[in-house]
């Protein structure tokens, strides 16, 4: 992955803000969504419980460090005071709830006020009523995740880990997984034109392609090959394939051996 270690330097300004949290396992969870996209801090803003014994089974050994730092405060606006840009985080629209982002969409602005040095929060309500509008006159910009009609409401953590993961995957030139690295490179077109000629005289000698017209049989098999995005290794895994065809192809024309073996 390329400039990991950076990506996840920048995402430690990224502040998430878990408001009036009725459970502690959420935090538990939310620590532990956190630890897999750079470790962002967690915040806890008017906390309705807080117990550390509670949140550490679902924090798991990679989210301990989070719940060992974590930040207490009394207000969302003493957690967002040194931030610069403050998303709010909604599964409700209308009333003052207006120009909502889906996260891909808000993600980039996150990333590159990241990038520039910025202190970022996200802001994630209370599991059973959400942010309220006094919370969110804190936001500069509000995030809602589309979600079937009859289960708008996602669990707290899982909104975590889906904001967190739009935010890394938007950082610049960064948390970019290497297209493939272990494949063999692509075919060229005369490979291409051989493989196929070989496939074609291999599926008409087995009599899978009409002799008298194979290349308008053989073309959805080309379609095939080509939406598949043929490499020269899977090549030559088909030319292998063709061989050991027509190897057993010919055999078979041959007929059975002859016994030699002569009665006594």
């Amino acid at each position: 992955m390329k400039n990991a270690a950076e990506a996840a330097r920048m995402m430690q300004d990224l502040r998430i803000v878990l408001v009036r949290t009725n459970f502690p396992e959420n935090i538990g969870m939310a620590a532990r969504a956190s630890s897999n996209f750079g470790h962002s801090p967690l915040y806890l803003a008017e906390p309705r419980r807080w117990d550390y014994d509670k949140a550490l089974p679902l924090a798991t050994s990679q989210g301990q460090p989070l719940l060992d730092s974590i930040t207490v405060t009394d207000s969302v606006k003493d957690a967002v005071a040194d931030c610069t840009f403050v998303v709010g985080t909604t599964a409700r629209t209308g009333g003052m709830r207006q120009q909502i982002l889906m996260p891909r969409q808000v993600a980039p602005e996150i990333a590159a006020r990241l990038a520039q040095g910025e202190k970022v929060a996200i802001l994630f309500g209370p599991e059973d009523r959400g942010l309220s509008n006094e919370h969110l006159e804190n936001c500069n910009q509000l995030v809602t995740v589309p979600t079937a009609p009859d289960a708008s409401s996602l669990n707290l953590a899982q909104a975590v880990l889906l904001m967190m993961y739009e935010s890394w995957l938007a950082l610049p030139d960064t948390a970019r997984i290497d297209s493939h690295p272990s494949l063999s490179r692509r075919v060229t077109s005369q490979e291409r034109d051989f493989l196929f000629h070989t496939l074609k005289e291999t599926l008409m000698g087995i009599g899978t392609l009409p002799k008298d017209n194979p290349e308008h049989f053989f073309l959805p098999l080309a379609r095939f090959f080509d939406i598949a995005d043929l490499r020269r290794h899977e090549m030559d895994i088909f030319m292998g394939i063709c061989r050991q065809m027509n190897r057993l192809t010919e055999l078979a024309s041959q007929g059975p051996k002859p016994d030699n073996d002569s009665a006594e």
